[in-house]
């Protein structure tokens, strides 16, 4: 297109305005109102929006015939160059397509050699997986939690004398337990109690010390609390007897790594957050090298769900959590978080948890915890616009109303066109 130096008389004649959506039925009303026929609505709006799928370790065999089958429904595929030259062995590929022409290539592919029939199952799950919309029940230790129908809140209560944010305020159980309580009167859907600090650098405290500070507060919140408890751990121990506590959820910043862990949460039937982290709190900032951040943390996540699984712990019970913060830069945890909704590509319901941590005080200001709030909630409002279920926060009161806006503004563009019935799938069929 021809840069303009300006407007021109006569130059909005045709009214050329750029339509915004978040939604499916956003286009469908703004096609209905071309008094299109209702058929061709519902057509039309499956054509209306590109669905860039990537994908890695594409053989030499598969990329070119692949890229063909993409062309020949009017989509596209972008390999290496070396294909073309057969001088490399794979590639990463980027399919493009909108949610018809993959509904037409992918039984194509299913017929095809060189392990595209598996490619395309999995790109299958992938679109079905992101673009599901509504709640989805997880299966917790004494219950279940919902998530999905709305952007909801984690709140934190640490128990620790050397969290970042908020260390030596709840130490004593009457105190913590007070907070808990609060916390969920402000509208926190989960309460997450910590009992060693996992900032960067901190030093580790024993499963003992750590039962020492949780115990007696997860005692007291026993039969108090009107919504779950979450225990923030990594010892196996520790969530083991938490769980037998009351604790309903697992919040493993080592990703259920451990096997004793894995144990633990097939056993007792507990929900787990399963978060992306390299070494530990004390070595996590020693390696920020990534060959591509969101692949290398995605594959990562996908790895440790899949062992999970293996192992017996069930797909209903599993949260996964990309770890702001943890092993990464400040620049690093602001692409993880523009870009958080990638992860809804693994059928988990996604954690994010940015509160007063210091990348946001790195991009947007604020030295201390204290006066990273307002980044805080932007932060929230990104992570929640982009389909993440829980957001994980200090400040629990505000993050609430900040998210009921998202909710509200998500409502609306969900609102179906008057023809009806024609998005009733949420674009998930043909």
């Amino acid at each position: 297109m021809a840069p303009t130096d300006g407007p021109a008389p006569g130059s909005h004649r045709f009214g050329a305005r750029v339509i915004e959506w978040d939604h499916p039925s956003e286009i469908a009303r703004e096609i209905e109102r071309t008094e299109s026929d209702p058929e061709g609505v519902g057509i039309m709006t499956r054509k209306g929006r590109v669905f860039p799928v990537r994908l890695s370790g594409v053989s030499l065999k598969a990329s070119p015939l692949l890229k063909q089958e993409m062309l020949s429904v009017g989509g596209d595929a972008a390999h290496a160059r070396g294909i073309a030259d057969h001088s490399v062995a794979s590639s990463s590929v980027v399919l493009l397509a909108n949610w018809g022409q993959y509904r037409r290539v992918l039984p194509k592919l299913a017929r095809q050699p060189f392990g595209l029939a598996e490619l395309a199952g999995e790109v299958d799950r992938a679109l079905r997986r992101y673009v599901a919309h509504g709640g989805r029940t997880v299966r917790l230790a004494h219950g279940s939690l919902t998530l999905g129908d709305r952007p909801r809140v984690m709140g934190v209560v640490n128990v620790t004398p050397d969290s970042f944010s908020d260390g030596g305020r709840h130490l004593e159980p009457p105190v913590a337990i007070e907070r808990a309580l609060a916390l969920a009167a402000e509208g926190a859907s989960v309460i997450d109690v910590g009992g060693e600090s996992t900032r960067p650098g901190a030093t580790a405290v024993s499963p003992e010390e750590e039962w020492r500070r949780v115990g007696p507060v997860l005692e007291g919140l026993r039969g108090r609390l009107p919504v779950p408890v979450s225990i923030d751990t990594r010892h196996a121990e520790v969530a083991a007897r938490a769980i037998e506590a009351g604790a309903d959820l697992v919040n493993d910043v080592e990703g259920l790594r451990a096997e004793a862990m894995r144990r633990v949460i097939a056993r007792t039937g507990a929900g787990a957050v399963v978060m992306h982290m390299r070494g530990t709190p004390t070595t996590m900032q020693a390696d920020l090298d990534y060959g591509e951040l969101r692949g290398d943390v995605f594959r990562a996540l996908a790895e440790a769900t899949d062992v999970a699984v293996r192992d017996g712990v069930a797909p209903e019970q599993i949260l996964v959590d990309p770890g702001l913060g943890f092993g990464k830069s400040a620049e690093q945890s602001l692409e993880l978080l523009t870009h958080a909704g990638e992860l809804r590509s693994l059928g988990y319901p996604v954690v994010v948890g940015a509160s007063r941590k210091s990348f946001l005080g790195a991009l947007a200001g604020g030295t201390e915890p204290a006066d990273r709030l307002e980044a805080g909630l932007a932060a929230a409002v990104i992570a929640a616009e982009r389909g993440v279920a829980l957001v994980r926060a200090h400040d629990v009161g505000p993050t609430v109303r900040a998210l009921a806006l998202v909710a509200a503004a998500a409502r609306q563009a969900a609102r179906p066109p008057a023809t009806g019935g024609l998005l009733t799938t949420e674009g998930v069929d043909d």
